[in-house]
């Protein structure tokens, strides 16, 4: 074998690894809620209709913690990268498109879908305020438009990573 390394096997790299596919499925989980709950808001605020209790439970103050569940995704793949025994390294194409995939969507949760949930939390409490209900809907649109960004790329950073071209 000149220069190439055995796939990674054995329970530890395999346990590492569904430890980083979790984290990849409950990221894609956690923007496809928050789109579908954000969506439902504006609709309901638009036709100026009674928010449910499970909208409101979804925007209670607080942070998303299932959301930063997608923090674990590099950190399982560095500990993969490291556990390859030189099969995987930083070098390849592949693990730097995916970690630049990644460090897109942490700045599109932190810059925009999860401030824009905080705003919404705070915003619900007082939607009879002058204004507050428009501002409420624009912040739903944003997070509908910025997990569905996330969500693309986030299928995208999954296709790379098990094509692994």
């Amino acid at each position: 074998m000149s220069g190439m390394h055995a796939q990674p096997t054995g329970p530890a790299f395999d346990i590492v690894l569904l430890l980083h596919v979790g984290c990849v499925v409950a990221g894609l989980a956690t923007v496809v809620t928050s789109a579908a709950t954000a969506s439902r808001v504006r609709r309901l605020i638009g036709a100026n209709s009674p928010l449910p209790e499970t909208v409101t439970r979804y925007f209670r103050p607080g942070t998303n913690w299932a959301g930063r569940v997608m923090y674990g995704i590099p950190v399982f793949g560095f500990i993969l990268l490291a556990m390859s025994q030189g099969a995987y390294g930083l070098s390849d194409a592949w693990v730097m498109i995916g970690l630049s995939i990644f460090v897109v969507v942490v700045l599109l949760g932190e810059g925009v879908l999860w401030p824009a949930e905080r705003r919404i939390q705070v915003g619900l409490s007082s939607l009879e305020e002058d204004g507050v209900a428009d501002a409420v809907a624009h912040d739903a649109q944003l997070i509908v438009r910025s997990a569905t960004v996330a969500l693309v790329l986030l299928i995208a950073g999954t296709v790379i990573m098990v094509a692994q071209p």
